[in-house]
């Protein structure tokens, strides 16, 4: 499908300000959408909103359905009468400048199990979600139970869903299972509230779906048919990339290989209903690792690294025909960035889904690198400064990728080079000279990470691929959005026309 012409920002609500150690979806928010708005921008990217398992990655969820308690509002759980200020008042000293997930879990869950509904709207949430709530909220619940550990690790009666022993565990835990479906449903409100505050500014927000789900999650868990899992229940072959920009040994994701045959006997309606519930939260998603879908990266699950992996066809077209004939047209943009091969774009291509360019990559020696030049974009492209997994623009100029295993000293030279003469700058103030390069492009959309606007160097990364810890967690101060700012990013949007 064909995207207006139009700009955004490129930011997950944990980077908001606030007082509580996370970004959530309250006050500073809708502030947020207010910048937007002021600055002419109407598109807010988001990371996956699902609830955060290891290493707090927002690609690593315990499930595809559920949302993060960690982004609730406690302030706006206050208004509603759903949790008591008094919960608040011995809160810790947060950092204002990063997430400290290890002081901030502990502390807010013992707050959100606090809270409680009042009203009517919490059963009819719960009997309109039961398809998927029911069996999450009893995961979540076994989970503290079994003090985190992962489900192939319960008892087997648990691990293999036995009827009797689950009705016994539903008895047991039915105040903890209430909770649970507590948190979602004050995730719901927050989030419906926040998405009409946006809608009524005329800023649409863009999910992110990752193509793979966490092996320890509710999904896997329930539809352990529709994984390459063994008789316990782990897997056999799991997700990576092979070597590429970020990593010498390829990336080992790990999360579990569908089992594609069973699915398409299943007319994919797992996938059509995953699709649905996402349209349902945003406008338009971003489908992580879309090349995945014409052939994914197996690797033995014995293995340490991403290396000795193979290729292996995908469902292809098929199912994004299936979704296309319930679902009508799908505002997907794919992200084709990687090892991408003709076949990958043709199905990109029958569908219509825009691709991606990142102007980062644009100056190497890549193979796709001439496509990320701004002469070469076609309209149908939505055009990155960097993305979440990228360095900051000022980062990446400062050490021109230093931190990247896969470039030498050369290599970045000739990249900074290339770059000084291609954007006709002596890197005064890269970010702007990038972020004014992608809006004046022919490309229909272009997104910046709020890093790029700010200007902020590396230390500000939100991921560094291929690593493990101390991800996922800045965030930005309040007084960064300066009238200054919102200006000037506000006049090269309406200069460009978009």
């Amino acid at each position: 499908m064909r995207f207006p012409r139009s700009s955004g920002i490129l930011l997950h609500p944990t980077s908001l300000p606030g007082r509580y150690g996370i970004g959530d979806l309250g006050a500073e928010a809708r502030r947020f959408v207010d910048f937007l708005a002021a600055a002419g921008q109407t598109l807010w990217q988001v990371l996956p909103l699902g609830p955060t398992g290891y290493g707090e990655s927002p690609y690593q969820c315990f499930s595809a359905w559920a949302g993060n308690p960690m982004l609730i509002s406690l302030e706006s759980l206050v208004e509603n009468f759903w949790l008591d200020a008094s919960a608040l008042q011995r809160a810790p000293a947060f950092s204002e400048d990063r997430v400290n997930f290890e002081q901030l879990v502990p502390w807010k869950t013992a707050v959100l199990q606090s809270a409680a509904p009042r009203g009517a709207g919490f059963e009819k949430f719960c009997a309109a979600n039961a398809h998927w709530l029911d069996d999450y909220a009893l995961f979540m619940a076994l989970k503290d139970a079994h003090q985190g550990v992962a489900w192939t690790q319960w008892e087997p009666g648990t691990r293999d869903r036995d009827p009797k022993v689950l009705a016994k565990w539903r008895e047991k835990l039915a105040k903890p299972v209430t909770a649970q479906k507590f948190l979602q449903f004050a995730f719901s409100e927050q989030w419906r509230e926040l998405r009409d505050y946006a809608r009524a500014r005329k800023v649409q927000i863009m999910g992110d779906l990752p193509i793979y789900v966490s092996h320890d999650s509710a999904d896997v868990w329930v539809n352990r048919q529709y994984f390459r899992l063994d008789a316990q229940g782990n897997p056999t072959v799991v997700s990576g990339v092979p070597p590429d920009y970020f990593s010498e040994t390829g990336q080992l994701w790990g999360n579990p290989i569908y089992n594609w045959e069973a699915l398409a006997k299943d007319g994919y309606g797992w996938w059509l209903d995953r699709f649905r519930a996402a349209f349902e939260m945003v406008d338009m998603i971003r489908l992580d690792h879309f090349r995945g879908f014409e052939a994914y990266w197996e690797v033995p699950a014995t293995e340490p690294t991403a290396v000795n992996g193979r290729w292996v066809k995908g469902p292809g077209a098929e199912l994004f025909r299936a979704a296309q004939s319930k679902l009508g047209e799908l505002p997907l943009v794919a992200e084709n960035l990687g090892v991408i091969t003709p076949a990958v774009e043709a199905i990109r291509e029958e569908f219509g889904f825009p691709g991606m360019a990142v102007l980062q990559f644009a100056f190497g020696t890549d193979s796709q690198a001439p496509t990320f030049r701004p002469h070469n974009y076609p309209r149908g492209v939505v055009a990155y400064s960097g993305t979440h997994d990228c360095d900051t623009t000022v980062g990446w100029w400062s050490s021109a990728g230093r931190g990247e295993s896969t470039r030498s000293d050369d290599d970045i030279r000739r990249e900074r080079d290339f770059a000084m003469r291609y954007l006709n700058t002596d890197g005064t103030e890269i970010n702007w000279v990038f972020i004014r390069a992608l809006l004046a492009s022919v490309a229909d959309t272009a997104l910046f990470p709020l890093q790029d606007v700010l200007g902020l160097g590396t230390e500000t990364r939100m991921n560094q691929p291929a690593t493990v810890g101390g991800n996922w967690r800045w965030r930005y101060r309040a007084e960064a959005l300066t009238p200054a700012i919102t200006k000037r990013l506000q006049e090269l949007t309406s200069l460009y026309e978009r």
